[in-house]
């Protein structure tokens, strides 16, 4: 019997290091189509295909016709979408993103951040470092709900002296019944270019890296 999609009649679409082209799903139904009309045609006459299989295999090939064409909507809606996300993450293009980071750069005096808090806390703790990792500042900034907690320092150590303009990082620790909640620090940039590559749009966010458009948790 023709099997139309491993046995005989069966066509594989394969494209080849030279470009070799595709068979589309008319051939391949034109090919069964001649290749079960000829089976017929020469069949023992004394032993007849049953109607059964030829109807199995007719499902069989609008099965296979079925998936040929929803690869190809679903090829459609992916480029669609690619070209949407595209136009989207390019319009961010100079503005200002948060997403997940612990760099802190002072500037004029001020420096901003922002926590993720998944849960509630008792008490959130800010530990403030400079380039060569020593804790200038310690901030509490008390209890806080669930979401986004922003952050603001003054650009003074623990001393009340002004420190100099420059990049920092700042850590947290959050508590939750005496017990550590989670929290995560975020960072401010601003967008510098969009690339587009096979996992979407990649948006490069100064120097704190590169990031995907889920990564961002606000726009600016």
């Amino acid at each position: 019997m023709i099997n139309p999609t491993t046995g005989t009649g069966a066509v594989t679409s394969q494209t080849s290091a030279t470009g070799a082209s595709k068979n589309t799903v008319a051939d391949t139904q034109d090919r069964f189509l001649k290749l079960l009309v000829t089976q017929m045609k020469n069949q023992d006459p004394l032993n007849p295909m049953d109607n059964a299989q030829v109807t199995s295999q007719m499902a069989q090939l609008s099965t296979v016709s079925g998936i040929d064409k929803l690869n190809a909507t679903l090829q459609a809606l992916s480029s669609s979408m690619t070209a949407s996300q595209s136009m989207q993450a390019a319009s961010m293009i100079g503005h200002v993103v948060t997403v997940a980071g612990n760099r802190m750069d002072l500037v004029n005096g001020k420096g901003v951040g922002a926590l993720d808090l998944t849960q509630p806390a008792d008490s959130v703790s800010i530990a403030i470092t400079d380039a060569s990792g020593n804790v200038v500042r310690n901030m509490q900034l008390g209890s806080q709900n669930i979401g986004s907690v922003p952050l603001q320092w003054d650009g003074l150590n623990d001393a009340g002296q002004p420190l100099a303009d420059g990049s920092y990082k700042f850590s947290a620790t959050a508590m939750l019944g005496g017990v550590k909640s989670s929290a995560t620090t975020m960072s401010y940039g601003l967008v510098n270019s969009v690339t587009q590559g096979t996992q979407g749009a990649t948006l490069s966010v100064g120097q704190l890296g590169d990031f995907s458009l889920a990564s961002v948790k606000q726009i600016l």
